[in-house]
């Protein structure tokens, strides 16, 4: 006969995996989330766009960050445009050439040999898609308001609110597996973050991109770092890339 203390560990079993699930397989579950629904996001959108059915809407927010009486004058003082375009750089490519350089050099220093590798094929191959996808749209930058920035190539999506997403995310998620505090851990996902969106704002704001040029480039961006991580996190896991450092779980 099944004892009373049988019967209590039969039933806390499922609890202990409800709560080990939330612990440990929870973030993968949603970055799983987010990749598909980045990716069927993107696909609509790019739908919606193509057909020309969010035209009144980009107007309509391009506009609402120009002065009404000229629209070549964003709105704001003189040094709100500067910190527009010092945002904007912060996707450009020199600067994420020199993020990524300097980020490779910080995993090779410490001994990340195959965690530094990951991130060079993670950040080149989406900066390879966002080429991709820029040439295969071809969309006509915004010619309602005059440009605050030089712009060499389409429009959709935005490839510097891709690439900063692409970037930024990607080696957060690679950051943030080799800190043991969980402070840390928040601290630079919510930069990556800040970062981003400051970026994709910018462009709206000098005038050099659509919305929703910027809405697909985070889109894209950020399923792409979410596939990442649970690559990142897989590969790890197999010990192809390099355990985080010391308890995952400490708090500090």
């Amino acid at each position: 006969m099944e004892s009373a203390r049988d019967k209590r560990q039969f039933l806390q079993k499922p609890y202990d995996f409800l709560f080990w699930l939330g612990r440990h397989e929870l973030p993968v579950l949603l970055c799983v989330l987010i990749v598909s629904g980045g990716f069927w996001g993107f696909v609509e959108l790019a739908d919606t766009v193509m057909e020309g059915e969010t035209r009144n809407l980009d107007e309509r927010l391009l506009l609402a960050f120009r002065t009404a009486t000229d629209l070549s004058d964003p709105i704001g003082p003189g040094w709100a445009e500067e910190m527009g375009r010092d945002f904007t750089a912060l996707g450009g490519v020199a600067v994420l050439v020199i993020i990524s350089t300097f980020s490779l050099g910080y995993l090779l220093l410490s001994r990340y040999y195959h965690a530094a590798l990951f991130m060079l094929v993670s950040v080149s191959g989406g900066w390879l898609m966002s080429t991709l996808l820029k040439m295969g749209f071809d969309r006509p930058r915004p010619d309602l308001v005059s440009h605050g920035s030089i712009v060499y190539t389409a429009s959709f999506p935005s490839g510097h609110s891709m690439m900063a997403a692409v970037t930024y995310l990607t080696l957060a998620a690679l950051l943030i597996r080799m800190q043991p505090k969980r402070r840390l851990k928040a601290y630079l996902l919510l930069v990556a973050i800040l970062i981003t969106v400051l970026v994709g704002i910018s462009r709206v704001y000098l005038g050099v991109h659509w919305p929703t040029d910027v809405l697909a480039g985070w889109t894209a961006g950020a399923a792409w770092a979410s596939l990442c991580w649970i690559v990142a996190r897989w590969m790890q896991k197999r010990g192809a890339v390099e355990q985080s450092v010391g308890d995952d779980n400490a708090v500090q």
